[in-house]
């Protein structure tokens, strides 16, 4: 089956979820998988860069942050419109990630991913010391971002998630099929080859840098919308490294792969968590065992052999 087919019946199973929770009488298990979903977003858009691009991020989960924060500012100061809150929220994270990409990617290896974990800390440390708009406590929003739809009702939130992840894996699978995201693997499997045929490869790069960040913010600023809170916890090393190990286990250079990724991880957080405090340790050991089995994550070592084409 290709990724294309996996991804669409994807969409489809989770379009028909909201239906067995009903039948179920759990409403509280459709938070939980939109939860899933705004994840499953983030981890797509590292993987357009750590998968196709070869660029490993540990600083990935500031550009949720700067979404997230965006939506709650704005609410603070009364901007209530959700078009102006998405809009904000992701040209702001475009925006720094414009600005680390064009500091970090100077650097590679070990180096990129230093740098891009010291801007995420910055950020994070920032956060924490405008009291104004929380601190370390975080911010409150007084209302769901206003977009002319109902999102206190957690159906029609849990779809207009749906189907911006739904957009979002057919924009993916657009830009890695296009002559883009061909250039983009080339430099990741052998950049100084494509520098001596001529290709700037730092402008591609960038460019790839900035689309991640972008998605990355407008799905911080639907996990504000979901919460109706957001704190610096959000932007910490360690959720940056949670979405390092979705589109691991999921399966890099996949596109839909970290999507189940992200779906597993907090499927077995939740469940692991029930039955013991030590649920991290056998989280761990779950993942590890997963990596073990397919060097290219859950999906890739299901389709074509695992190689990494999106």
């Amino acid at each position: 089956m290709t990724k294309e087919r996996i991804a669409l019946a994807l969409v489809v199973v989770l379009a028909l979820l909201p239906l067995l929770f009903a039948a179920m009488g759990e409403s509280y298990y459709l938070t939980v998988a939109t939860r899933m979903m705004i994840f499953g977003i983030a981890a797509l858009s590292l993987d357009l860069i750590l998968g196709f691009g070869g660029l490993i991020s540990l600083g990935h989960a500031v550009y949720l942050g700067i979404g997230g924060y965006a939506v709650g500012i704005l609410d603070f100061y009364g901007i209530n419109n959700g078009f102006v809150q998405l809009g904000v929220a992701t040209l702001a994270s475009a925006g720094a990630a414009l600005f680390i990409g064009a500091v970090s990617l100077r650097t590679s290896g070990v180096f990129f991913l230093m740098i891009t974990l010291a801007f995420s800390q910055m950020v994070y440390f920032l956060a924490i010391s405008i009291n104004s708009f929380g601190g370390d406590d975080g911010l409150t929003l007084n209302a769901h971002s206003d977009l002319g739809l109902n999102f206190g009702n957690t159906q029609v939130f849990y779809y207009f998630v749906l189907a911006c992840l739904a957009f979002f894996l057919w924009l993916s699978f657009r830009v890695v099929r296009s002559r883009f995201g061909m250039l983009l693997r080339g430099m990741k499997f052998n950049e100084s080859r494509m520098i001596a045929i001529g290709f700037p490869t730092f402008r591609y790069k960038l460019t790839a840098f900035v689309i991640s960040g972008a998605i990355c913010g407008f799905a911080g600023a639907l996990l504000a919308n979901q919460t109706l809170f957001v704190s610096p916890s959000i932007m910490q090393w360690t959720r940056s490294g949670d979405l390092l190990v979705m589109v691991i286990a999921g399966g890099m250079g996949t596109i839909v792969g970290p999507v189940i990724g992200a779906i597993l991880f907090l499927l077995l957080e939740k469940v692991l968590a029930s039955f013991t405090t030590y649920w991290g340790a056998l989280l761990g050991m779950v993942l590890i065992a997963l990596v073990l089995m397919g060097k290219t994550g859950l999906l890739g070592s299901m389709t074509k052999g695992g190689r990494s084409h999106g």
